[in-house]
Formats: structure tokens, sequence, C-alpha cells
């Protein structure tokens, strides 16, 4: 079997490798990067994804519609098995992390842990580099908003809840299907829907604020799942939810194409016509503005579907506001190494 650079790594068991990231200059950071609004919809300020810290990039949890599949070719890697099997870590993030939050001109601002690949994937487990991170907020009282998938974010159940009291943290949980076998295809190494709604379930108990993301909607594929996904988010707990429609840019359209290919076949060619529906005619639209939600038709129907359900369920609340007036700068050591 041919495996060209678009497949994803379900055709390999290969271990993936860990490659130390030691050049800051080599990616873009926060200053470089749109400040309105990250590639997942959520809204952070211009120095607020905490993927300038470069904690890990590449993601082995392998989700097929992953927008991050381009960046890893800023790095000299492809957006098919290499994002999945080369993970880049920044082993000194928690210190960087602690020198930034120290600096003299530091104004407290929400961060994101993280706006590119996922804070909790797999090699968090050996790692734990957000885990120390998030030691290092608690103890700065620096507010933080979390993007995942996966249940390991339980695992700091202390920290959050802890942070929760303070009003420092929120986390975001993305549901993109109750199907089991639907998301071990399309999110190979990611928890299972029902861990996922776990970790809802027991974050909420905690005092956590939590909202649950579907993330993507896939027209013709997912979308009618929208109503049980909302119901049961609710039951676990989700103060609110939020969606976004499936985006394609760059290199991720043929790691996609080629997933439906091989997965979906009988659902490929209605797939790929409702997701053009949804952009024009085109396969993807990156402008600013529609590119979270799409156009025409079927995008309004999923949309106006998301609103009904997240009205009579509760779910188009705000999550509740952080406090920036705790923010003090941590302790560090002798000198001082910048980011900048």
């Amino acid at each position: 079997m041919v495996i060209s650079e678009y497949d994803s790594s379900s055709y390999s068991n290969s271990k993936p490798q860990f490659l130390a990231l030691r050049t800051p200059s080599s990616v873009p950071t926060a200053r470089q990067k749109e400040s309105e609004e990250s590639p997942n919809g959520i809204k952070y300020p211009h120095e607020g994804t905490f993927d300038q810290w470069m904690m890990k990039f590449g993601d082995r949890l392998g989700g097929v519609y992953c927008y991050a599949r381009p960046f890893h070719e800023y790095l000299g890697y492809n957006a098919g098995l290499d994002f999945e099997t080369k993970i880049m870590v920044k082993h000194d993030a928690p210190k960087l992390f602690r020198n930034f939050l120290s600096r003299s001109d530091w104004q407290p601002e929400l961060i994101a842990f993280s706006g590119i690949t996922d804070c909790y994937q797999p090699a968090e487990r050996e790692f734990q580099l957000t885990r120390q991170c998030l030691e290092v907020a608690s103890e700065a009282n620096q507010p933080i908003g979390i993007v995942t998938k996966n249940a390991l974010v339980v695992r700091d159940r202390d920290l959050l809840k802890s942070m929760a009291q303070r009003s420092l943290v929120h986390v975001s949980l993305s549901i993109t299907t109750l199907d089991p076998q639907l998301a071990r295809e399309m999110e190979p190494r990611t928890s299972i829907p029902a861990a996922r709604l776990r970790a809802v379930r027991e974050l909420s108990a905690a005092g956590v604020p939590v909202k649950v993301m579907v993330a993507p909607i896939i027209p013709g594929l997912n979308d009618h799942e929208v109503p049980e996904i909302l119901k049961a988010a609710k039951e676990a707990g989700a103060m609110s939810a939020s969606y976004i429609l499936l985006r394609l840019p760059l290199t991720v359209k043929p790691v996609f194409e080629e997933w439906l290919e091989r997965t979906q076949p009988a659902r490929k060619e209605r797939v790929l016509s409702r997701i053009r529906q949804t952009r024009d005619g085109k396969l993807n639209n990156s402008e600013f503005g529609s590119r979270q939600r799409g156009t025409g038709e079927i995008a309004e129907q999923i949309g106006s579907l998301f609103k009904v359900f997240c009205q009579k369920l509760d779910l188009n609340r705000r999550l509740p506001a952080l406090d920036y007036e705790q923010f003090k700068p941590p302790a560090t050591g002798k000198g001082q190494q910048w980011l900048f």
C-alpha cells in the first residue's frame, strides 16, 4: 500500500516522535497572527494564545479536519502523517510562560490553552507541560481559557477547581459526534464521546464553567446530531454551547478528501456537495466573519437549528466573567529569559 503525505496515520501504527523545539523565531508569534479571532472561532486578545510558547506542535489525536495541519508545514513537515507522528515539544514552556507573565508591561488578558493543537493531546500524559503551566497561571491569578476534546483535562480538576473558585478559568470541550464508530474513524486517538461527556460532568460538578463546542459540524455527516449532542451536553452540566462549521484550509482539504474516500465512500460526494453549498461553491472560504459559520441555505439551516436547541436547553448563555484584578506577577529565579 502506498501512503501519500496526505494520508492520515490510521494507515500506520508507527509510534510518534517527540522532537524538541528550540527556536522560537521559527514559527509565527501571536503578534504575527490575526488579533481578532483565532482559527477555532474564539476571540482572544492580541497575545492570547498559548501556542506562542510552543508547548506542542503536531497533534497525535489525528483529527482529519484539524485546521492546524498546515501549520506543521512551517516547521518543514507535511500536514498528513507528519502532523500526527512528529510532535514538536517545547520542554521549557512553563519557564517561558513564567517569565512572560513576570514582564513589567504585561497587562492581564485572557490566555487560551490553546489555539493551534490540543493542550491535552496524548503527549501531555508524558510531559505534563499543560499542568505545569496551569500551576504558573494559578500562582499568578492569570485567567485561562482551555479548549480541548480530550478527557485528560479531568486529571487537572484540582487546579481547575481552585482557579474556578477565583473566577480564573473556563473550559471548552469539543464534542463532534455521539457515534463512537464515527469518532474513532474521524478522531482516532481522541477520547470517545462518552468520556468527553463524563469530563463535562466531572468538571461541572467541581464548579468549573464548561462550554461544549460542536466542532466541527460537517454538513451531510454529523449535522443531524446537533440536537442530541446539545441535549447530552446539558444533561452533563454544560453551561453554554457553540459551534463551528467545517473549514478545509490549504492542505487540510486533501487530507479530508482522502479520509472520506477511504472511510465514507458512499457519503463522499454528498458531503463534499453540501460543504460547497455552505462555501460559495468551494470547499473553503477564509473570508473573515463568515468562515466559522458559512453562507447559503444549508449554513442558515444549521445555524437556526443550533440556535433553537440552545435556547430550548438554556445553553445560549455566556460563561461567567473572569477576574483580571487579582493578577500578580509570578516569582522568577535569577535573571530573565524573554520570549520576544
